[in-house]
Parts: structure tokens; sequence; C-alpha cells
């Protein structure tokens, strides 16, 4: 039986999710769909998470609208640990690839450079200042 199912990934910036939200807006178009602060959690639910507690003025959550897709975002300090995954990025053209692969790499760095491959007209991976790491790609095979 196939369930209609969404699938977002949830990122925690262990309190840099607020410049995360600006950064990702300005380098690639993130609209903010929804920010919730520690705040305004009701007094019951008020933050104590993973052991440590949390400022209230921090990101409880929010979610991010990249073109179709959905990513949910938190200051909770549970995580900060990217390793193990990459969340790739589909540019419409080699010259919007080499921009997006710039911008993001601001203050990050570039693992492998953005390239022609045998399987795209570019294709590159980086990690960006928070230690989230990316693949730019253009889908096609190289010609």
């Amino acid at each position: 039986m196939t369930k209609n199912y969404a699938l977002n990934t949830y990122l925690f910036f262990n309190g840099r999710c607020e410049e995360a939200i600006k950064f990702y807006g300005t380098t690639i178009g993130a609209q903010t769909l929804m920010l919730m602060r520690y705040k305004d959690a009701p007094a019951e639910a008020k933050p104590q998470q993973c052991g440590a507690t949390i400022d209230e003025n921090k990101v409880m959550h929010a979610r991010l609208s990249i073109g179709g897709s959905t990513i949910m975002l938190s200051d909770g300090p549970c995580s900060g640990n990217f390793d193990g995954f990459s969340l790739s990025l589909t540019a419409a053209s080699p010259a919007e690839a080499e921009r997006l692969f710039a911008d993001l790499s601001a203050g990050g760095r570039a693992d492998m450079p953005l390239a022609k491959t045998f399987f795209s007209p570019a294709f590159g991976m980086l990690t960006d200042r928070f230690g989230v790491k990316w693949m730019v790609i253009v889908e096609g095979q190289a010609k």
C-alpha cells in the first residue's frame, strides 16, 4: 500500500538558526513560512530540550520553502553535527549553479569545486558556514 507521506529535512543550528535563515534567504531565496521562538511556547512547554535550558529568544521551530521543497530548522542544542548527509540543490543552468555554489560556500569551504562531470554540466560539493553539506548540480549529462 502506497502512502502519501511528506519527508522533510530538520536541521538543528545550536544557537545560529536565525543567522542561517537570513543566509539561506539571501543566497538561495529561501522563504520563511513559519518562525516560532521558545518564548512563544505555552508555560507548560517552556524550553527544556536535550537536558539543556534554551534562551527563550532563540528559534524553537522554523519552516522554510526552497523551490518546491520544505526544510525545518531550530536552535535546539540536540545536534549541530551535519555529517552523514548532504542537501542537494538543483540549478537550472551552469551559470545559476556557479552563483549558488559561490554564495553558499561563502564563509564555508568548497569540498569538490563546481565543474563539468560525466553526469552533469555542473556539479560540486561544499560545506556552508554552519557546517551543512551541500551538493549543487545541473541535471543532465555533460555534452
